[in-house]
C-alpha cells in the first residue's frame, strides 16, 4: 500500500511517499481503508521530535520517530476487524483516531472510532477527531461554559477554534472570536457575536472581561490574559506559545499553572486528545452534535497524499483556515 514515510526526525521535506505492507488488525482492532486524513499541529511536532522533553516521555521515540507512518485523524471505511470486535463491521464508514493515517490503510482500536455521520463527506469527517474533541473539552469540560457567559476564542479561525466557536455559541454564550483578516467573515458565520482581527486589535488591552478564554495560539503571556479574565473566569490553555524546543507546550502549561497560583485565577490546560487517550465518549458527543446540525467541520484546504509535506508545512506555518485535509482515495 502507499504511505507517507519518515525515517528520522526533521522538517516536512523528509517525508516521502512509498510502498509498505498493509497492516493487519489485532484483537480489538479495526483496519480502516482511509479515504481522507487531516493534518494537525500534533503531526509536525511528532515529525520534528519537538519538544525534546516529549521524547523522554516515550510518546514519539528518542532518536527516531516511533511511528514510521505519521497522521492520526482519519475517515474511511472499515476493511476488516480483529478478534473480539462486534461494534463495527466491514463496510461501515467511520471517523476517528488512527495511528498512521497518512496511508491507504491504518489500524486503530475499536474504541477510537465511531460511525461517520451521513451528512459529512469523508474530507469533512477527517477534519473532526482531534479538532472537535479538543474544542469540546476546552469549552464544555474544562471551561464549563454556560448560557450568558462571555467567551473569547483566540485562534478562532483554526482547526480547533472553528469548532470551539460553534460549541460555545450553541451553549448560548456570547462569543468573541480572534482571528486573521481572512477568517473574520467565517468566524462570524459560525456564531461569534464579536470578531477581532488580531493584526489590528489587542483584546488584552480592552475593557471587556471574559468568563472563559480558550487560547489556541499562545501569542500572549498568561499574565496579559489574566487582565481580561472575569474575577471567577477561567483561562483554558491549548498548549500554544511554545517557549522553546526543549519543553514546548509542557513549559507553557507550567507557566500557566504558576500564574494561576499567584493570581488566584482558574487557568487550566486541556487534556490532549491523542491516539493513546480515552476519546470514545467525546467522539460520540461531537458526532451527535453534527447529526443534530449544531456543529460542522470547516475544511480550508485539501491536498493529495503526494503533497503531504506541503500540507504539513502549511499547518506548521500557522496559515490554516479550518482544517487542512489529505485526500487518499
Amino acid at each position: 500500500m502507499r504511505a507517507v514515510l519518515q525515517e528520522r526526525f526533521g522538517p516536512p521535506d523528509l517525508l516521502r511517499l512509498g510502498e509498505i505492507d498493509r497492516p493487519r488488525p489485532g484483537p480489538g482492532e479495526v483496519l480502516v481503508r482511509v479515504h481522507c486524513a487531516a493534518v494537525n499541529p500534533y503531526d509536525w511536532h511528532m515529525m520534528r521530535g519537538d519538544p525534546y522533553a516529549a521524547r523522554l516521555l516515550g510518546g514519539m521515540g528518542l532518536r527516531r520517530p516511533k511511528h514510521r507512518v505519521a497522521g492520526i485523524d482519519a475517515a474511511g471505511v472499515v476493511e476488516a476487524v480483529g478478534a473480539g470486535v462486534d461494534a463495527l463491521r466491514p463496510g461501515t464508514p467511520v471517523l476517528g483516531f488512527c495511528q498512521g493515517a497518512f496511508a491507504e490503510y491504518a489500524c486503530a482500536p475499536v474504541e477510537r472510532l465511531v460511525p461517520k455521520p451521513e451528512r459529512l463527506s469523508f474530507a469533512e469527517a477527517a477534519a473532526v477527531p482531534m479538532g472537535a474533541v479538543t474544542a469540546l473539552r476546552g469549552i464544555r469540560t474544562v471551561g464549563r461554559v454556560r448560557a450568558g457567559h462571555r467567551v473569547l476564542v483566540n485562534g478562532a479561525g483554526g482547526g480547533v477554534g472553528t469548532f470551539a466557536v460553534q460549541i460555545a455559541a450553541g451553549l448560548d454564550a456570547e462569543v468573541t472570536g480572534v482571528c486573521g483578516a481572512g477568517s473574520v467573515d467565517l468566524v462570524r458565520a459560525l456564531g461569534a457575536r464579536h470578531v477581532l482581527d488580531h493584526a489590528h486589535e489587542d483584546f488584552t488591552q480592552g475593557t471587556t472581561r471574559y468568563d472563559v478564554i480558550l487560547d489556541n495560539v499562545g501569542n500572549y503571556s498568561p499574565v496579559r490574559l489574566r487582565r481580561v479574565l472575569a474575577p471567577s473566569g477561567t483561562l483554558v490553555a491549548n498548549g500554544g506559545g511554545s517557549p522553546g524546543r526543549v519543553f514546548g507546550a509542557i513549559g507553557s502549561m507550567l507557566k500557566v499553572a504558576a500564574v494561576a497560583a499567584a493570581g488566584r485565577r482558574r487557568m487550566r490546560p486541556i487534556v490532549p486528545a491523542t491516539p493513546d487517550g480515552p476519546v470514545h465518549e467525546d467522539l460520540l458527543a461531537v458526532t451527535a452534535l453534527i447529526e443534530a446540525g449544531r456543529l460542522a467541520p470547516v475544511v480550508g484546504r485539501t491536498r493529495t497524499l503526494a503533497d503531504t509535506a506541503a500540507a504539513v508545512r502549511h499547518v506548521e506555518e500557522g496559515h490554516s483556515r479550518g482544517k487542512t485535509v489529505l485526500t487518499v482515495r
